[in-house]
């Protein structure tokens, strides 16, 4: 878990993703065509990726992927962030994390 916190907190923007999950990737390509430059944790590529993905699920996370973060805090999931997305919250919350200037 303290691994988790670490990785959470150094980064503004934090996708926990598998390269095998369709919305992984909507969730990827949804924050890069924004212009933010997320750090991405391929849970199924990197080591103790499966403890990572335990620790996301003990937060609460279902699914574990995707899962992000924005200014060290839990957004959620595909369905949280795209109604932040939708009711035009994310930007704002992107541009006070500083992952997005414009």
């Amino acid at each position: 878990m303290d691994k988790l916190q670490k990785m959470i907190s150094e980064k503004s923007v934090v996708i926990f993703s598998k390269n095998s999950c369709c919305m992984s990737h909507t969730i990827k390509t949804l924050f890069i065509d924004f212009g933010v430059n997320p750090t991405i944790y391929e849970l199924d590529e990197i080591n103790r990726g499966k403890e990572i993905e335990q620790a996301l699920a003990q937060l609460g996370c279902s699914p574990t992927v995707p899962v992000v973060f924005i200014g060290g805090q839990l957004v959620g999931g595909a369905n949280q962030v795209m109604s932040l997305h939708l009711n035009r919250s994310l930007v704002p919350m992107l541009k006070r994390a500083g992952a997005l200037w414009l």
